[in-house]
């Protein structure tokens, strides 16, 4: 081995043992594991943790109802349909997005109505989405990505003004705070994932808020049918207490990551970190993004400085594909140009969360396999990268 070298040229890397897993041990999860297993409760239909689950979520989030989901993308339908959208409607959202959005809007016979991001922070452009508001506009979805917020006090303000109910995605960003609010509350509905990569994480699941009785009655009329028909089992609502006790420890854990990582890439060329501009806010990090420019690294392309980053055992990934240039343009409206959009299919780059669990040593690593990746750019540039999995 050359000392030095990335990793795709023969080097040692400088994570050997990998990216961190998830979800990390958790003692109180593991007891947890064990009075299910000697009660038997992990294989029963009730007993009693799904209950609890929806009295934690309530005090945390200070909100009256909750709705229990099998995931994140079914707590999204959930609010659609709580929302009584359907055919002929039109809901609007970012351009850039977890294409399950879009999709969930679709698969209700309504037309998803795509706005430009902010070109600074990736998130949807406020400013921009009063003029996608046409008579048929249904509902806003308004999602928080990869460690950034949507305006959501603009936006309320907006959607108010014109009688428009708002979905809140907080699957990236759960009980993080805008204005001293927790986000996924600041809607008319909100929505949080449990998938296995989130930042809490039950392998799978999600659930619903909201203030509004006629909502939790639409959910609970349209999902009970003789039982639940998007379930949360006993099981997984059981391991996620401990969680939500850990998870403001692991948000200052990130967040003090996150700031080692932007404060030492200074003004390095090539790299530059979404932007977080809203004020009074208390974010956190499924995924820390950056605006990938290959010009400073000698032309590489973003999948192959993500490869020759991943071989180092940094977890680095392309962003979402834009909604628009993955769907025929006979499914969806545009509103106005998707400049940024467009930026942000070829250009975003995500460091997914585990790794930001720990700071220094993050940090110094992050910077290191930047360094050989920069330093080394042109030859990589002619190396065949194995495929690897996606973070």
């Amino acid at each position: 081995m050359k000392d030095g070298l990335p990793a795709l040229l023969g080097g040692d890397p400088v994570r050997p043992q990998g990216p961190p897993l998830w979800p990390v041990a958790n003692p109180a999860v593991v007891e947890v594991l064990q009075q299910l297993a000697m009660s038997g409760d992990w294989g029963r239909y009730h007993a009693g943790h799904c209950e609890r689950l929806i009295e934690s979520l309530q005090r945390a989030h200070r909100v009256a109802h909750v709705h229990l989901a099998s995931s994140g993308t079914a707590a999204v339908e959930l609010a659609l349909r709580g929302l009584k959208v359907g055919p002929g409607d039109e809901v609007i959202l970012s351009a850039y997005d977890f294409k399950a959005n879009f999709t969930n809007i679709a698969h209700l016979g309504a037309m998803p109505v795509l706005v430009e991001i902010d070109s600074r922070s990736g998130q949807l452009s406020i400013d921009l989405v009063e003029a996608a508001i046409t008579q048929k506009t249904k509902a806003i979805l308004a999602s928080h990505l990869h460690g950034a917020a949507v305006d959501m006090p603009r936006l309320m303000e907006l959607a108010g003004a014109r009688g428009i109910p708002v979905i809140e995605d907080a699957c990236q960003m759960t009980l993080a705070t805008i204005a001293g609010r927790p986000t996924g509350t600041w809607g008319d509905v909100g929505v949080i994932s449990f998938g296995g990569s989130k930042l809490l994480t039950a392998g799978r699941g999600g659930a619903v808020f909201t203030q509004r009785d006629d909502v939790l009655q639409r959910i609970r009329l349209f999902t009970q049918r003789g039982n639940d028909a998007y379930p949360l089992s006993e099981m997984q609502a059981a391991v996620l207490p401990p969680q939500l006790d850990s998870l403001p420890q692991q948000r200052a854990t990130r967040t003090a990551t996150v700031s080692a990582i932007v404060a030492r890439l200074g003004n390095h060329q090539g790299l530059r970190p979404f932007e977080a501009p809203l004020r009074d806010c208390e974010l956190d990090y499924y995924k820390l993004a950056f605006w990938y420019d290959p010009q400073a690294f000698d032309g590489l392309t973003r999948e192959q400085f993500s490869a020759a980053m991943r071989a180092e055992g940094i977890p680095v990934d392309s962003g979402f594909r834009s909604l628009h240039r993955i769907h025929a343009q006979r499914r969806f409206r545009s509103s106005g140009e998707l400049t940024a959009a467009d930026e942000a299919d070829d250009a975003v780059l995500t460091l997914h969360h585990p790794f930001l669990l720990e700071v220094e040593v993050a940090a110094n690593q992050f910077l290191q396999a930047l360094d050989r990746v920069r330093r080394h750019a042109t030859i990589l540039k002619t190396v065949q990268a194995p495929a690897m999995m996606q973070f």
